[in-house]
C-alpha cells in the first residue's frame, strides 16, 4: 500500500498539471503580471484544486453520480471559450494594450481546471474527514506551487515570443478542455 502522504502528493501533482499549463499560458499572455496577481492566481488555483476533491468527498457517491456525466462538458466549454477568446485576441488588429487580468477570469480558469478534481472526492471517500482534509491541503499546496512556477516560466518567455505565445496559450487552453472532456467521457 502506498503511504498516504506519498499518494496524496502524486495525486496533487497529477491534478495540478492542468492548472500549471493554464498558468504558463497566463504568464505568456500577461508577461507584466504583478506579484499580487501572481499570488492570487496561484492561491485560487490551489484552493479550487484542493477544494474540489473535498467537495466531492462531502457530496459522496449518491449525488455525484447524477452530475458527473456533465462535468467533462462544463470543462470543455469553459476552457474552450477562454482559449478561443485568447486566440481572437491574438489575431485582433485592434490596439494590443493588454487588458487587466480580472479576478473573474482567474476564477473561471480555476474552476475550469479543477472540475476533473471533483471526481477525486470519490477516490478519497473511504478516508476519515481529517485524512480527506489533509489530502485536499496537500493537493492545494502542490497546485499553488506548480501554478506559481508556471506563471514564472510563461512570463520569462512571453516577453520574447509575443503574438505566437498568445496563440500557443489559446491552443493550450482549448486542448486542455478537450483532454479533460475525453478523460471524463472515458470514466
Amino acid at each position: 500500500m502506498i503511504p498516504f502522504i506519498f499518494r496524496s502528493m502524486i495525486l496533487g501533482i497529477a491534478l495540478a498539471m492542468d492548472a500549471g499549463a493554464v498558468s504558463i499560458a497566463n504568464g505568456l499572455k500577461y508577461p507584466k503580471m504583478n506579484k499580487k496577481t501572481i499570488l492570487l492566481m496561484s492561491l485560487l488555483f490551489g484552493l479550487f484544486q484542493g477544494g474540489m476533491p473535498l467537495l466531492g468527498y462531502f457530496i459522496g457517491h449518491a449525488c455525484l453520480k447524477y452530475y458527473v456525466d456533465y462535468l467533462p462538458w462544463l470543462a470543455l466549454v469553459l476552457l474552450g471559450v477562454l482559449g478561443i477568446n485568447m486566440l481572437i485576441s491574438a489575431f485582433s488588429k485592434e490596439n494590443k494594450s493588454m487588458p487587466r487580468l480580472s479576478i473573474a477570469y482567474i476564477f473561471l480558469q480555476a474552476l475550469a481546471t479543477s472540475i476533473d478534481a471533483l471526481s477525486v472526492g470519490l477516490t478519497i471517500a473511504e478516508y476519515t474527514l481529517l485524512l480527506a482534509c489533509s489530502c485536499a491541503a496537500i493537493i492545494a499546496g502542490i497546485t499553488g506551487v506548480i501554478s506559481f512556477l508556471g506563471i514564472q516560466i510563461g512570463k520569462r518567455y512571453g516577453m520574447r515570443l509575443g503574438k505566437p505565445a498568445e496563440i500557443f496559450g489559446g491552443i493550450v487552453l482549448i486542448l486542455l478542455g478537450i483532454e479533460i472532456f475525453i478523460k471524463g467521457m472515458m470514466l
